[in-house]
């Protein structure tokens, strides 16, 4: 996320000999303008390199494995003396150049303090297909989400709700009834334009109106993010990757939404479409939640492999992918699409927060949609679209392993009784 990122950068910058930083992230989630913003405002000089818009500056790290003579042919070319101590290097779409990737190793051992920040695209693919060794030890990685629900809300304007809701989530107290509707009809705004800030850009220079929202900005980036794979992965593969990527909003319908092989095509197994889907998460398009046998610490050690789930890593590209009207989000009671739209948003969510993304069954007699591991053990999270909180499943998993306290969350307010924790749709941040 934006504020944490930027937490990050200052830090970052308050160090004596930085390591490169690299800002790895799915396409048009705002690396390239928040690193462009942050170099503006913190050096006199910048020297900006965009590899995918001219793939030629790839010829200053080669065949050099030297960050002096590498800075000294960027000075020939664009004919200007840089001061070090003064200038930041901005290499962008930095996984179309491996030399680059590769020559941040020679930054960091040389005498000189060189201040290098780097983003691209597809860097989770690349990292994972590099035919050099990645510097490890040798780069500071940060990850950058689409906006969650509480930048949502402050780039509404809606900063004074924004605290609000912290504060009711921390002493359980509910919200009074006209905001607490408020909110949730703020949050069912953010199903349909997700965290994209392209979208909430428009969205807010639109005066908030969903009736003229242009939902071809959401069909641009998924065409993006098609030609990515096409670009990245080959024909053959980006195929597969595409009809994986296709098959989510389906997957996510069923009843019980296990990814099936079966459903994205016929004779589908594991062997045939591992790899479409470790290249979707590796490229921050898609998230997976993993099944656990049983949840205690540490989960990894616990979780089945071969019985997952995916999700799209921002609710709006989801809700543009399914092609729903907004029309049945914001108003209909009852549509097929709430269960599986909710609990795509709460992945995102959680995810965006750092935790991962483990679930529970037991013999398909009940389910927990999330099981988090906190500073208060594990904590079993149930999911609920409505109001309507009515399930056994929390009940079987709280008499079985018996946790400090369960969380529901759900279109009702605040609360804490019996042991759960009430949580509404629009402070899963907060947790």
């Amino acid at each position: 996320m934006k504020r944490f990122f930027e937490n990050s950068l200052d830090l970052w910058l308050k160090q004596a000999k930085p390591l490169p930083l690299m800002l790895v992230g799915a396409r048009q989630i705002g690396k390239t303008y928040l690193l462009q913003a942050f170099c503006n405002k913190n050096f006199e000089q910048q020297l900006y390199l965009n590899f995918a818009e001219i793939p030629g500056y790839k010829q200053f790290f080669t065949p050099s494995r030297n960050a002096a003579e590498i800075i000294g042919r960027m000075e020939l070319f664009f004919n200007r003396r840089f001061d070090i101590e003064k200038t930041v290097f901005f290499f962008d779409e930095i996984q179309d150049c491996e030399e680059a990737i590769a020559s941040l190793k020679y930054f960091v051992e040389a005498s000189q303090n060189y201040r290098i920040v780097t983003a691209g695209s597809l860097l989770g693919v690349k990292i994972n297909r590099l035919k050099t060794s990645f510097p490890v030890g040798k780069v500071q990685i940060e990850y950058l989400f689409p906006m969650d629900f509480e930048e949502f809300l402050r780039a509404l304007g809606e900063a004074m709700l924004a605290e609000e809701i912290r504060r009711c989530f921390a002493g359980n107290e509910p919200l009074p009834a006209i905001i607490h509707e408020k909110a949730l009809m703020l949050y069912r705004t953010y199903l349909c334009t997700g965290g994209m800030p392209a979208n909430v850009l428009h969205f807010v220079e639109n005066q908030r109106d969903l009736v003229t929202f242009n939902r071809q900005i959401s069909t641009d980036i998924l065409t993006g993010y098609l030609a990515d794979m096409a670009k990245y992965a080959g024909e053959t593969n980006a195929v597969k990757i595409h009809h994986v990527f296709h098959s989510i909003p389906a997957q996510l319908a069923k009843e019980n939404a296990k990814f099936m092989y079966k459903l994205v095509e016929n004779g589908g197994n594991r062997e045939k479409l591992q790899t479409a889907i470790d290249w979707l998460l590796q490229a921050n398009m898609a998230l997976q939640s993993t099944k656990i046998e049983l949840p205690q610490i540490p989960l990894m050690a616990y979780k089945s492999n071969n019985n997952f789930k995916l999700y799209i890593s921002d609710t709006g590209l989801l809700t543009s992918l399914s092609q729903i009207k907004f029309n049945d989000i914001m108003h209909a009671h009852d549509w097929i699409y709430r269960g599986f739209l909710t609990e795509n948003f709460v992945a995102q969510t959680l995810n965006t927060h750092k935790h991962n993304l483990y679930f529970w069954n037991s013999a398909n007699r009940a389910e927990i949609d999330f099981v988090l591991d906190t500073e208060d053990g594990i904590i079993p999270v149930e999911v609920k679209a409505s109001g309507n909180v009515r399930a056994k499943s929390l009940g079987v998993y709280v008499e079985k392993y018996k946790p400090a306290y369960a969380i529901r969350i759900s279109a009702r307010n605040f609360g804490f009784a019996n042991g759960i924790k009430s949580i509404p749709l629009y402070a899963v941040h907060c947790i």
